[in-house]
């Protein structure tokens, strides 16, 4: 089996367990522990994992003209990154959160404008404009009455905000990849991540009742850590070495299908016309934006 094809297989693996993440967390929050303790039993944990699977890679040191880097790289996908999509998902819902986090490809490709000078088309924007539509259209018309979901607007916001800066993440730590060991890139934005969230997440942690914790609750925080952080990040990180950061991104479209279907199965969430009408014109805009424009065909002499 070629690189490539284990790198799809990663990217795939990485979207079905966050796509299952936007149920499984939202069901130890607030209830069993707030979103930025639960973010830092995230950080702490993938970064002991990262630091003892680094012994099985090289032994490899930073190069000092890469720190800052590796820092903003930290601020934007284990800090900001992390605190929004967890207090976003507290405050809505497992389907919404499924269904905004797909404007991750949409992001890349602006940021990418921006700062890689990529070239964009009349397609393209206009897919950027029909996405971003889908997503106002679940802020503005969205809101729900349920006691688990408190703000359903801001909470929508936050997983937007946290769209974003994952976005800003992969274009950022694509140069780092190519130049270092999974493991040694990981195992280092963990540990800054955890000085980034301890901040917010300090009390958050004090706070948690771990004698009351049944076992619902602890299977579901080690699939938080195992699972949406530790395989996932590593997933990516070795999914990128292989595909453009753009094309990692855009496995995001899977996570609503198996996000809204484990969330209905699951009693967690319903379908409404809302719901529906805006994932249908995110997936739409993610579509029209990410897709390649077709190659002239070669003229054959």
């Amino acid at each position: 089996m070629s690189k490539r094809t284990l790198a799809i297989l990663a990217a795939i693996g990485a979207t079905t367990i966050y796509a299952l993440n936007h149920t499984i967390a939202k069901g130890v929050m607030p209830e069993y522990i707030q979103p930025y303790g639960l973010v830092m039993l995230r950080v702490i944990g993938a970064s002991i994992l990262f630091w003892l699977a680094s012994f099985l890679g090289p032994n490899e040191k930073i190069e000092k003209k890469d720190y800052r880097r590796i820092v903003i790289c930290a601020v934007f996908g284990m800090g900001i990154n992390m605190l929004a999509f967890f207090k976003g998902l507290a405050l809505s819902t497992p389907i919404n959160s499924a269904v905004i986090i797909t404007l991750t490809p949409i992001f890349v490709l602006i940021l990418s404008v921006i700062f890689i000078k990529e070239k964009i088309t009349i397609r393209k924007i206009i897919g950027i404009l029909v996405g971003l539509a889908g997503a106002l259209g679940l802020i503005v018309f969205g809101n729900e009455i349920r006691q688990d979901a408190p703000n359903v607007p801001l909470g929508n916001m936050y997983i937007i905000l946290n769209a974003l800066f994952y976005g800003t993440y992969l274009i950022l730590a694509k140069i780092l990849i190519e130049k270092y060991h999974p493991f040694t890139f990981m195992k280092w934005l963990f540990s800054l991540g955890i000085l980034i969230c301890l901040p917010f997440g300090y009390s958050d942690l004090l706070a948690v009742h771990w004698q009351d914790l049944p076992f619902e609750a602890i299977w579901k925080i080690a699939f938080v850590i195992l699972g949406t952080t530790f395989c996932t990040y590593l997933f990516n990180i070795f999914a990128l070495t292989q595909l453009k950061a753009s094309t990692v991104s855009a496995f995001v479209y899977v996570q609503p299908l198996i996000g809204i279907l484990y969330a209905v199965a699951t009693g967690q969430d319903t379908l409404t016309t809302v719901k529906i009408l805006a994932a249908c014109l995110v997936l739409l805009g993610v579509y029209l934006a990410s897709r390649r424009a077709p190659q002239p065909a070669k003229s054959e002499n």
